[in-house]
């Protein structure tokens, strides 16, 4: 099993950035109509990250199908227990010299929100801080307990259960 480890995403800015701009240009010449967001820890100031680049791309639901067959040829699938009619995801962990994932949503489908997540962490720097000391709990420990955790702190976060 995989340990995880973490560093401040000012570590990763770089490049993030570079990959970003180089897939949503990719994505957007096969999928026009979608929007695609940079969202994970390297898009929130004063993070710490694993050093991996998460986006979200959105579409329309009459999209959805056409898009999952494109982002296929461009990317590896990734984790399809989880695939449902409205998310899919993707990923390349060898080509653009940082870990990427993709994650396909329909707009306004209840997995659809990456983007508020990541714009409420944004715009919550004590929220942020909350999330890093999460995150440190699991330094140097099993990726598959970080992710339960993650998840646990997301979920409570969607539901309103934690204060900023």
């Amino acid at each position: 099993m995989q340990n995880i480890s973490f560093k401040p995403v000012s570590k990763f800015e770089n490049i993030a950035d570079k990959a970003f701009s180089e897939q949503e240009q990719r994505i957007l010449k096969i999928i026009p109509s979608a929007e695609v967001h940079h969202i994970g820890s390297t898009a929130i100031p004063n993070s710490i990250t694993k050093g991996d680049l998460d986006i979200n791309v959105r579409v329309n639901k009459s999209g959805f199908a056409f898009a999952v067959e494109q982002l296929k040829d461009l990317y590896e699938i990734n984790q399809p227990e989880n695939w449902t009619d409205t998310f899919a995801s993707f990923k390349d962990d060898k080509h653009l010299g940082i870990d990427f994932g993709v994650q396909l949503t329909v707009i306004g489908s209840p997995v659809d929100d990456f983007v508020k997540l990541r714009d409420i962490l944004i715009s919550n720097p004590s929220l942020v801080k909350k999330y890093n000391q999460m995150k440190l709990k699991y330094a140097d420990k099993n990726m598959d307990d970080y992710r339960k955790a993650k998840a646990d702190f997301f979920q409570q976060l969607r539901e309103g259960k934690l204060k900023w």
